[in-house]
């Protein structure tokens, strides 16, 4: 009688082979991902403001664009411009470029007439202040 040597895995390490030679063709140069893309934020909270972060490197702050709607949407958009050479042969891409949008709701504490915005080192930074808190109004009623 004969022995058999059974391997389950013996198929799967040509599978996996294959998946890697697949992927390493698509990495060349060809993005499965959307054109667009989703810039990273963080939000912060303390006593007196909120804080926006918004990660935009490799974008002209000239590209831009806030704005609040009367719904107290705050929207950011922009463009990341694309500025490799058409000559060139691309080996390689990873980089995102096109337009890009975000749309944050704003809590009604949050001052939308006085946010300030800076832009260094390729973080769009947006602070808004949040609004003193109204006081009660006592209105005193005189017994006839």
């Amino acid at each position: 009688m004969g022995y058999y040597n059974f391997n389950p895995t013996r198929g799967f390490e040509n599978l996996i082979q294959q998946i890697q030679n697949v992927s390493n063709e698509f990495s060349k140069g060809v993005n499965i991902e959307s054109a667009t893309f989703k810039p990273r934020i963080d939000i912060t909270e303390s006593n007196n403001n909120f804080s926006i972060y918004i990660e935009l490197p490799g974008i002209a702050k000239e590209k831009i664009n806030i704005s609040v709607s009367e719904e107290r949407v705050l929207n950011i958009k922009g463009e990341k411009i694309n500025d490799l050479s058409e000559s060139r042969s691309l080996l390689r891409n990873e980089r995102k470029f096109g337009e890009f949008s975000r749309s944050l709701q704003l809590p009604d504490e949050a001052d939308v007439e006085k946010i300030n915005a800076t832009f260094l080192n390729g973080v769009l930074e947006l602070s808004i202040p949040k609004k003193e808190p109204e006081s009660p109004k006592v209105i005193e009623v005189k017994l006839s």
